[in-house]
């Protein structure tokens, strides 16, 4: 596919997506879009021609930081509606008693800032936070995670692919998924698009392992003993009553 029909197909999608209010899918589309149009017009010899796709492109870049903007409003908190404190060595707390309640049939995309990724029993916990998903919340169309890139030595392809192989599962259920990398990420949040953050101390990774490995709380983490830390359940300010 050349880079204007491919350009044209991602822009289309994004601004259906703007239009029925999916944004974070909106704002990757918009990303993607503009990149691929971007190629095709540095290859386009004709002058006039040039002028009217650039002209086109603004267009698109003022869409992209419009959907930005209303992103990190989303973003910003608004009030406290719980909060749980997890001592050392506590049991008792799985996700779904933590934070189910609010992933609903209204959330229809997820971002996720979560900045260590690199670990099986990391990975295994984004996938029991999925699987949450995929039972609580059956509209879901988006998931973004944003993680830091790491390369194992012996190993550096790992991280890619693991998370390719969650990505392509999360695919075949009609859930769209970007994956980004930014080193510089530190602060973990998971923002739900029906107006829900949530703010867990250590991210996901707040669960210690079973020891000894096969005994109970193996496969069920509410007898899992935790690592210390805070649940913040935070209502967007937008639609904070």
């Amino acid at each position: 596919m050349s880079n204007a029909l491919k350009a044209k197909e991602l822009l289309i999608r994004a601004v259906e997506c703007d239009q029925i209010g999916r944004i974070l899918e909106a704002q990757t589309l918009y990303t993607e879009g503009i990149a691929e149009l971007m190629q095709f017009v540095n290859g386009e010899p004709d002058e006039a021609k040039r002028k009217g796709f650039l002209t086109r492109i603004k267009e698109y870049m003022d869409r992209a930081d419009a959907i930005k903007a209303r992103i990190n409003g989303k973003l910003m908190l608004g009030e406290v509606v719980s909060h749980v404190s997890i001592e050392e060595n506590e049991t008792g707390f799985d996700y779904d008693q933590l934070f189910g309640k609010y992933m609903d049939e209204k959330t229809v995309e997820i971002m996720m800032d979560e900045p260590y990724m690199t670990q099986n029993y990391q990975y295994q916990n984004l996938v029991r936070f999925l699987e949450l998903a995929a039972t609580n919340c059956p509209n879901l169309k988006y998931f973004r995670l944003i993680t830091k890139e790491y390369q194992d030595a012996k190993n550096p392809d790992q991280q890619r692919t693991n998370l390719g192989q969650i990505k392509g599962d999360l695919e075949r259920r009609n859930v769209t998924v970007s994956i980004k990398y930014e080193d510089s990420l530190h602060d973990r949040k998971i923002y739900l698009s029906n107006g829900y953050i949530i703010k867990i101390g250590r991210g996901l990774h707040f669960y210690k392992a079973t020891n000894p490995m096969y005994s109970i709380g193996l496969v069920n983490y509410k007898f899992r003993k935790c690592l210390q830390t805070d649940v913040d359940i935070w209502r967007n300010s937008s639609v904070a009553s």
